[in-house]
């Protein structure tokens, strides 16, 4: 049965592709209509979908492949190296795009570096400073092409201070998307979400280089949700999710979210990226206080069940209802980023921030929920 629908897909993919990769019909419609972005996700989603059994050969022929055990939740060998379908898909929508800028050339290069050591991880874990000083390296070559964070440069010294903010920011928000993939398609659906609403964002104003690429991220990410919904037939591995956090972190650097309004600039991508970032902060935060990590490679090797979607499962939502109940939450920020770029009037734009503070009291109470929950599981069976 899965070997069936393995072909179906495969075959669906195909015909799917060559039906809209050819010049004019529907890719002339697209631009014409002022619609490209539907073209380039189409183009990701369908190279993605063809690229899977690629991507599980690979896992298997260099042994990258997960193995049911106590701690794991799939019950079949599972490939890990889905990042390399998603990579592939990226790379050839923006090359078939045909639309280049120096920066979008840096942001590529950045990318590259992060899959490819990602998909050496994969397949031969590397030691935590390793991944994090080829992690930093590829966000000080994005940098470097001219990806930075504005509001920084206004400040004491300006140029060397947004190079610095900037290179953290990306190197977090790589993270916060490899700890988030945690369960079955929660970091593509998550990508795919988020990616969207960038494009939504980016396309209502004029910001068509940008739509490109979080069109082109959002196809790869649908395209492999398709092996990774639980259960899962394929995990993205270090190479997928890093890569994916990696450009979502581009993203919300690259974008002009606001003209003339610091605050919704601002608000705009963090919103958009929220439960992430917050989930990165709050878990961070937490195992400091518990004296569970102390340094930065400590940060990156620990593997704790504390994440925002462990919580929820303890609390008794299964692996479908979990990214449900996620994404709803993220759909909620996003939009709220959305309007609030729209909101003419400051008290409109105080109550919406407003809401979104509340959207994270929740996502709090529910993490406090989750551990009490978990506390209380270890105290019924002795352990500590």
């Amino acid at each position: 049965m899965m070997k069936r629908a393995r072909d179906v897909t495969f075959f669906l993919a195909l015909v799917g592709l060559l039906a809209i990769i050819p010049p004019g019909g529907f890719s002339a419609w697209t631009w014409t209509s002022g619609q490209r972005w539907i073209y380039i996700f189409f183009i990701a989603f369908f190279f993605c979908s063809l690229a899977v059994p690629l991507a599980a050969y690979a896992a298997r022929r260099l042994g990258a492949v997960d193995q049911p055990g106590p701690r794991r939740v799939h019950v079949y060998p599972t490939p890990r190296l889905g990042g390399l379908a998603v990579f592939l898909a990226l790379a050839l929508a923006l090359l078939r795009n045909q639309q280049f800028s120096p920066l979008l050339l840096g942001i590529a290069a950045g990318a590259a570096i992060i899959f490819t050591l990602g998909f050496i991880d994969d397949v031969k874990s590397l030691r935590a400073r390793t991944r994090l000083f080829w992690q930093v390296a590829a966000a000080a070559v994005t940098a470097g092409a001219g990806l930075k964070l504005t509001f920084a440069q206004q400040l004491p010294g300006g140029d060397a201070l947004s190079f610095a903010l900037t290179v953290i920011w990306l190197v977090g928000i790589t993270n916060a998307f490899n700890f988030m993939d945690g369960i079955d398609g929660l970091a593509p659906a998550m990508g795919a979400v988020c990616s969207l609403l960038f494009v939504g964002i980016a396309w209502n104003s004029n910001q068509y280089e940008v739509a490109f690429l979080s069109a082109a991220l959002a196809g790869a990410c649908s395209g492999f949700l398709t092996v990774n919904w639980h259960p899962a037939r394929m995990f993205l591995g270090d190479g997928g999710s890093t890569l994916i956090g990696f450009l979502l972190g581009c993203l919300a650097v690259y974008g002009s979210w606001a003209t003339g309004n610091p605050a919704v600039a601002l608000s705009t991508p963090l919103l958009v990226l929220g439960i992430p970032v917050f989930d990165l902060i709050y878990t961070t935060v937490s195992r400091i206080k518990n004296g569970q990590i102390s340094t930065v490679k400590e940060w990156l090797e620990y593997t704790g069940r504390d994440h925002f979607h462990h919580r929820l499962m303890k609390l008794g939502l299964g692996v479908r209802q979990t990214v449900g109940f996620i994404l709803l939450l993220n759909l909620c920020l996003g939009l709220g980023a959305w309007t609030v770029r729209h909101t003419a009037s400051t008290t409109g734009t105080i109550f919406l921030l407003l809401q979104s503070v509340m959207i994270f009291a929740i996502v709090v109470v529910l993490m406090l929920l989750g551990r009490e929950s978990t506390e209380e599981e270890k105290t019924r069976s002795g352990t500590r």
